[in-house]
């Protein structure tokens, strides 16, 4: 009887080890072999830092050149609601050319402020943390750019509104807007307008931007041909 209480002891003694140690390796694998297995903190920072340097740069391209701006159906600067009504009764009253150069004006002011940008999102990824970059990793396709968005719109419209003013000016914009309104309030029984023309244009240009950017992100994590570097295979290959 005491032989075959000693031969479970030592059966129910030799499991627990053998549990022990399968309990040991399956938390050893539950740690550092998954954290083996993917990009280390600094890769994953340095890889979404890259992208969105990418995209940014991409967007500014983009949205800088001739028609950028206004060739670009998704992100075309159009009349302000706020003045509909005077393009609608300009072109009925013969002034519809005086309209569209106004519209023109307005993405061309844009189109040739946009690159001033540039620099401002360079200094915004420079000040990304881990911590924002594994929450935006893991978050949706435009994750990363509505983070940027957050943190930077406000700055972006202090700098660039000015820009978008003086560029304004140099097109022909504000011109074009004065003489269209001018031409409004000639007609009888038309009331006065007013609208806050570079705080409009600024508002548009930075949407448009973001857009653009969002697209760029858009392409580098669901697009494999889109990632161009080692890095970005690394941090975005799923």
């Amino acid at each position: 009887m005491k032989r075959i209480f000693l031969i479970i002891l030592i059966l129910v003694f030799s499991s627990t080890l053998a549990y022990a140690g399968l309990a040991d390796a399956l938390k050893g694998f539950g740690s550092s072999s998954v954290q083996k297995g993917g990009p280390d903190e600094s890769t994953t920072a340095s890889g979404l830092k890259e992208a969105l340097s990418i995209g940014t740069e991409n967007a500014v391209n983009n949205v800088s050149r001739v028609d950028g701006y206004f060739g670009n159906q998704a992100i075309k600067i159009l009349m302000p609601d706020s003045i509909q009504k005077v393009a609608y009764v300009l072109g009925k009253a013969g002034y519809q050319k005086q309209v569209d150069d106004f519209v023109l004006s307005m993405n061309r002011a844009a189109e040739k402020a946009a690159p001033k940008a540039a620099s401002f999102f360079v200094d915004a990824i420079k000040e990304m943390t881990f911590e924002d970059a594994r929450k935006i990793l893991a978050g949706g396709d435009t994750a990363a750019t509505e983070y940027f968005k957050q943190k930077t719109h406000d700055k972006l419209y202090d700098a660039f509104k000015p820009v978008i003013s003086s560029s304004m000016d140099e097109v022909g914009a504000t011109r074009s807007y004065k003489e269209m309104m001018g031409k409004y309030e000639s007609i009888p029984f038309m009331d006065k307008q007013s609208l806050d023309l570079d705080h409009y244009v600024t508002n548009k240009s930075l949407d448009g931007l973001f857009y653009m950017v969002g697209q760029e992100e858009k392409k580098i994590r669901t697009d494999p041909a889109a990632r161009g570097t080692d890095l970005l295979k690394t941090v975005f290959g799923k």
